[in-house]
């Protein structure tokens, strides 16, 4: 290599070791962590963590809204189910969905060949009863004559009044389901109340069977009242009382208004969902509300000397409730309350918590792990002093 090229080199060699030094990335400082002081998580001013720690304060809780969930079904003391009473073919259908009957109108009919023996029967004993009653007339001409003996008198007249009382039998049957008299095996499907068709199990030609089994091949409801079960849970029943009033709350109508009356409390716990099933009746004349749907039960509860605080800001611990307190600015503790009640939204605090105290009500989860950090931290920095 020639003597002359050497300081090039080194120059070359210089402009890269400059410009090495110069991308080399200056070191960050580290976010300080919070310290634990007299039990309280202590963070440093300007801590990234502390706008995630949203606190809110606890409020002197003079009634709570309590919701509860709840389905409409239909009010099954204007409700009638109709099933087959005698095993048939479907002939005629003059019932849909939708549409308005009468109280003994004819939703269908059905050609059935065991309502034909029905009918039979009855026929027979007509014919049974008026043969009975000519038999007991002769026996009545012929005791007066001297003919014949009391004893056969009073069997005549035993046989007349047991045709006769085969006669209201059997009549009693065939015309609890509209025939009167005569065999003509066509059964109709009547409605004993005045409603709606809300249902309808039935297709010309089908077979049916009066097996209570299967489904109703009718329903007729009166759709302007609904029943409404509440789920409800053993704090509930207090202000849940006979005649007690409650709002019902639909999603698809936020704007309607509708009020439900209590009408019925079981006297038992669900062991599945350990709710107390309450019954409720709501009017509902422009038909809005449909059978099956689900809902919301709204109600104030008075409360007692209480705190509110939000749901989110209570948590457990074993068997003992516990919130985050932010005593001063960026200084949280943890202390134990007392729950009088915990709903989804809202929990009411009856010791542990005064008027003002603000809690942390967003991202506590955060607080608590970052107080086990430091509380370990300064276990270990304990354990390593001399």
């Amino acid at each position: 290599m020639s003597l002359k090229k050497i300081p090039t080199l080194i120059a070359i060699m210089s402009l890269v070791a400059l410009a090495a030094c110069q991308d080399k990335a200056e070191p960050v400082a580290a976010t300080p962590l919070p310290i634990i002081q007299n039990n309280q998580l202590r963070y440093p001013a300007g801590h990234p963590q502390l706008p995630l720690l949203v606190s809110t304060p606890a409020v002197e809780a003079k009634a709570l809204t309590v919701e509860l969930p709840a389905r409409l079904v239909w009010n099954e003391e204007k409700t009638q189910r109709i099933y087959p009473a005698f095993a048939g073919r479907v002939t005629h259908i003059t019932a849909d969905v939708g549409q308005a009957v009468g109280a003994g109108q004819v939703l269908g009919q059905l050609a059935s060949p065991e309502f034909g023996s029905a009918q039979a029967d009855t026929s027979r004993a007509q014919a049974d009863a008026t043969l009975a009653r000519q038999a007991l007339q002769r026996q009545r001409e012929l005791f007066e004559a001297g003919v014949v003996a009391r004893k056969d008198l009073e069997q005549a007249e035993a046989d007349a009044a047991r045709a006769q009382a085969e006669v209201a039998r059997a009549q009693a049957r065939t015309s609890l389901y509209g025939s009167a008299s005569g065999v003509n095996q066509q059964l109709g499907l009547r409605s004993d109340m005045r409603g709606v068709v809300v249902e309808r199990n039935l297709n010309p030609g089908q077979e049916v069977r009066p097996d209570g089994a299967g489904q109703p091949i009718f329903v007729v409801s009166d759709p302007s009242s609904l029943w409404v079960q509440i789920d409800a849970q053993e704090a509930d029943l207090k202000d849940l009382r006979l005649g007690a009033k409650v709002s019902l709350l639909l999603a698809h109508l936020p704007d309607q208004k509708f009020e439900a009356v209590v009408q019925a409390i079981t006297d038992q716990i669900d062991p599945t969902t350990r709710t107390i099933k309450v019954r409720a009746l709501v009017n509902n004349p422009q038909r809005l509300l449909k059978n099956e749907m689900l809902a919301k039960v709204r109600y104030d509860r008075k409360v007692g000397e209480s705190l509110e605080v939000p749901a989110t800001a209570v948590f457990l611990r074993g068997n003992k409730h516990y919130v985050f307190v932010e005593s001063q600015p960026g200084v949280f503790e943890s202390r134990d309350v007392t729950v009088s009640y915990g709903g989804a939204k809202q929990v009411l605090i009856s010791e542990g918590l005064k008027p003002g105290d603000l809690v942390v009500s967003q991202n506590g989860l955060l607080l608590a792990r970052e107080l086990l950090i430091a509380q370990e931290t300064a276990k270990v920095a304990t354990q390593a002093k001399p």
